[in-house]
Formats: C-alpha cells, structure tokens, sequence
C-alpha cells in the first residue's frame, strides 16, 4: 500500500524559522526513515526531559499512515513511562558540512524527520515479533530469516512500542553556503564537506567458521564496504 496522504502541519509540526526547509510529501519522510539506521526517543520522567538513542524500524503498511516500532526492556522507564504521554522521536541525517566565507553562515545539510504521538504498547504476540523483527530487518535487510527466533523468556524481557506516523514532521537543507554579496570578493575559501555513513569489511566471530551471508554482504556494499568474495547465502529459518 503506498500512502499518499500529505504530512499536514499541526502546531507541534510547523517550522517558526527556515520555512521554505519543510516537506510535506510523505515519500520524502519514508526516505528518511528507511535511510536512517538509529532516532532519538524522548519521554519526560517525572520533571525532565529524557533523549536516548535507539533502533527503530516502520511498516508503512500498518495503521492509517504507517507505524514506527521501537524496543526495549520491559523495565526501562522510558519504555514504561511513554505510552502514558505524547513523545517524540527523531531522525537526521548529517549529509555535509557547509562552509562559509563567514562564520556567520556556516551550515549543515541534513535530512530530519520529527514524530510526535502517544505510543501504543504491543500486547498481540504476533504484532509484537513482527515488530522486532521489523527494527532488525530495518539494520539488515532479511536478517530476521537469518537468526534463531526470540523465545518465549526472551520476549517477555522485551516491551515494543508502536508509533503512527500521522504527525510528523520534515526538514531538510542542501546546496552551497549563502554568504552575504559583499562578502563575495573576501579571500576565503567556501564550499561543502559531503557526509555519508560507510561501512568496513564484515568481521566474522572467532567462535564462527561460516562464510559471510548474502544479505550481509549486501547491506555492507549498500554501506559503501568493499566487494566482498566468499560468502554464501543460509537457509531461512522456519518462522
């Protein structure tokens, strides 16, 4: 299912500064979802605010404008604290240091996706492996089908929130510096520094003697790691 629904502004979402920066096609918003690997969460606990990092995947087949999952300990206060409040999480991408003849104008372009909500606990036990499996294949594509399945102790230690992606937000900068005319003929240098993620050569486990997968090597070289030789690809595990 493709969903074509615009992001529509709420006061949470719309940008005071830079508007001419925010999108509003959720194409671009799943981009920078699926580009992206690891967001930042944020709960208030008791009277502060708490930012933590974590993994997170979508399924933009699930709910009215896709879902987001995130996972954690079934003991992490930010875990327990968040589907009895509206959170926010986000995702950037650093795609470049811009720099200036001024310091003034130095920048960044980046790509960012903000998502407010009040997450809903998953309780079916399905939905709730479908989630962890959809935060691992997110990192690695068919990685799921490549390890051994959470066991029932294992998913109990485990609490998945599911977070639609209705109000949300998108932000984005690219291109050259903006210096002011008169700083034009000024002699320093001015241009972009590029930014991307890249990977290295998959290390293997000295406790494993198989031959690097296929889907690893491929999200590696998607990555940017070098053409790998010598992999094979592993039986699917029965789910």
């Amino acid at each position: 299912m493709t969903i074509t629904t615009p992001l529509q502004p709420t006061d949470r979402t719309s940008l005071r500064r830079s508007k001419e920066r925010a999108g509003t096609d959720r194409d671009e918003l799943h981009a920078v979802l699926r580009d992206g690997m690891f967001c930042h969460l944020g709960v208030i606990l008791g009277d502060a605010p708490l930012v933590l990092p974590t993994a997170y995947g979508t399924d933009l087949d699930r709910g009215v404008d896709g879902t987001l999952y995130l996972h954690g300990s079934v003991a992490a206060r930010s875990v327990v604290a968040a589907p009895e409040q509206t959170i926010c999480v986000t995702v950037t991408h650093a795609d470049g240091l811009v720099l200036a003849r001024s310091a003034f104008h130095h920048s960044v372009n980046y790509r960012s996706a903000v998502i407010f909500g009040v997450p809903r606990l998953v309780t079916d036990p399905d939905e709730k492996l479908h989630g962890l499996n959809v935060i691992v294949d997110h990192l690695v594509p068919g990685r799921s089908h490549a390890t051994r399945p959470p066991n029932r102790k294992e998913l109990a230690k485990t609490s998945v929130l599911a977070l639609s992606l209705t109000e949300a937000s998108l932000k984005t900068r690219s291109g050259e510096a903006n210096d002011e005319p008169e700083d034009l003929d000024l002699p320093y240098w001015t241009g972009v520094i590029p930014l991307r993620v890249t990977a290295g050569e998959p290390i293997t486990n000295t406790d494993c003697d198989l031959l690097t997968p296929a889907h690893i090597r491929t999200r590696a070289n998607q990555l940017g790691a070098p053409s790998l030789t010598g992999f094979a690809e592993p039986a699917a595990t029965a789910r």
